[in-house]
């Protein structure tokens, strides 16, 4: 390569960066003004960096089989900041893989037809409906997630608003909120908060990026009444693990001030188990206690729903290759579960895993078809599923990847399946990761009617945005996503 073509080459890369850089305030301005999250097939553009956003366009090759770049997509989300737009989802690469297809031309007329539905939509007053007060009982590894996805969600007016934290009481008060809010600005695994805390030990709250969340200290639900904090109709969020059935649970719903309870972990008894995505729209108004499910079952239901629908499931193994938790122990020591209480960090163990059985919660036509294992290893966060299943027709894997590939761009699933096909990845490269599980292509073995397909999943914070998405539907939060899904 010449010179000359060398240093073009690094002058388009300084041109695209810098009208990454343009569309930065764009995004956040259609974020906070109009409630439009910009997406790029499914992932977020909001709160990213010029460098990530031009690396989310060269994802769109891999996908489509064809080159997507900010000089492509620039003039959309120019022209959608000219438009009233409503709340919605836009997700900006599709729309861009359209407009190139059809030969670029008129920007606006192009978004007048795609975006018909929302154009004129945006309420100037900001308001977009009734805010909700959420709760978060419990601040441990998914409560501080949970906490870091509302507060980041609330930049964009979606109508959630974490009003408390519950936790017990520690003693010196002034202390402990140093300490909870120090385990929420930074992160072993997820890294450092991305904004700003500060600590009222008067008021005892912490405020993060504007938003003021009490700290109540409680030793049972029985104790709080939300209403003397000016929480009312809230919906608690139950991360303690504690109470798993209708009982304890139920002890949320006799405060004061609260209209649901959401548990996020499998509950049990006549608990509706709910995997977002695959039946939230079981909930009924009368359901005022649910289960989010686990974390295992929110990443393999989905895939194990499309792919009966596509190909059946006549029965198979699902085994969890799960990151240790706070449950188990560092060092060798006393613990009531067999195995669990040999050094987390040192040892592979071998468990059980209730997800198998959870699946047909989600999906009754599953019931009696799965059987389930797990086994702990060391390391902190990302887990994964290996599905080994008897289908009822011949496939290969070519064939259920194309298929699995467009249910994670182009199906009601695009949430909670995510794709990857790459040679070279490894657990760490899913942290942060927002859907319920992620496919590992090149993993995929398919012969004839067995097929075993390998699922990653950040048992984390892929389940905190799962979770996070309960919490949405039963608050009425909704929100367009365009462009629809064809088909």
């Amino acid at each position: 390569m010449s010179q000359h073509s060398l240093d073009s080459v690094f002058q388009e890369w300084h041109d695209n960066q810098a009208i990454a850089e343009q569309m930065i305030p764009m995004i956040g301005s259609l974020y906070r003004r109009n409630n439009v999250v910009v997406t790029m097939f499914g992932r977020s553009l909001f709160n990213r960096s010029a460098i990530r956003i031009l690396k989310d366009h060269r994802f769109v090759r891999k996908i489509e089989g064809t080159e997507l770049s900010v000089q492509d997509t620039y003039p959309l989300v120019q022209a959608m900041t000219e438009l009233k737009l409503g709340p919605a989802h836009v997700d900006v690469g599709k729309l861009g893989v359209a407009f190139k297809k059809q030969g670029g031309g008129d920007a606006m007329a192009f978004l007048r037809r795609e975006l018909e539905e929302i154009i004129g939509a945006h309420d100037a007053s900001g308001s977009n409906g009734q805010p909700k007060d959420v709760v978060l009982y419990g601040f441990g590894r998914i409560g501080r997630i949970l906490a870091r996805v509302l507060v980041e969600k609330a930049g964009g007016g979606s109508l959630l608003r974490l009003r408390a934290i519950v936790v017990r009481g520690r003693g010196d008060i002034a202390k402990d909120l140093e300490k909870r809010a120090s385990l929420l600005r930074r992160d072993s695994v997820h890294g450092p908060f991305n904004g700003t805390i500060s600590v009222d030990t008067q008021a005892r709250t912490i405020t993060a990026n504007g938003n003021v969340i009490k700290v109540i200290y409680a030793d049972s639900p029985a104790e709080i009444d939300y209403t003397a904090y000016g929480i009312d109709n809230a919906v608690v969020v139950d991360n303690t693990g504690i109470w798993r059935d209708e009982a304890g649970l139920g002890q949320h719903i006799q405060c004061q001030g609260v209209a649901k309870a959401i548990l996020t972990a499998p509950g049990k008894g006549n608990i509706a188990n709910i995997v977002y995505g695959i039946n939230h729209q079981d909930i009924g108004e009368q359901d005022r206690i649910l289960s989010a499910a686990s974390c295992t079952t929110n990443a393999i239901v989905p895939v194990l729903k499309v792919l009966n629908d596509e190909f059946g499931v006549e029965h198979g193994h699902v085994e969890s290759v799960h990151s240790y938790t706070n449950d188990q122990n560092l060092i060798d020591n006393y613990h009531k579960g067999d195995r669990r209480g040999r050094s987390a960090p040192l040892n592979l163990v071998l468990t059980e895993t209730g997800a198998a059985r959870a699946v047909a919660k989600a999906l009754p036509e599953f019931a009696g078809k799965l059987t389930g294992n797990a086994i702990r290893v060391p390391t902190p966060n990302v887990s994964m599923a290996i599905l080994n299943l008897r289908l009822e027709k011949d496939t290969d894997a070519e064939a259920l990847n194309d298929f699995l590939r467009r249910m994670s761009l182009d199906s009601p699933y695009q949430k909670q399946i995510d794709y990857v096909d790459s040679p070279e990845v490894v657990s760490t490269d899913f942290v942060g990761n927002r859907h319920a599980g992620i496919v590992d292509a090149k993993a995929t073995i398919a012969n004839g009617k067995n097929a075993v397909v390998y699922v990653w999943y950040d048992n984390e914070f892929g389940y905190s945005c799962q979770v996070i998405r309960i919490l949405q539907h039963v608050s009425n939060v909704h929100f367009l996503k365009l462009p629809r899904v064809q088909g």
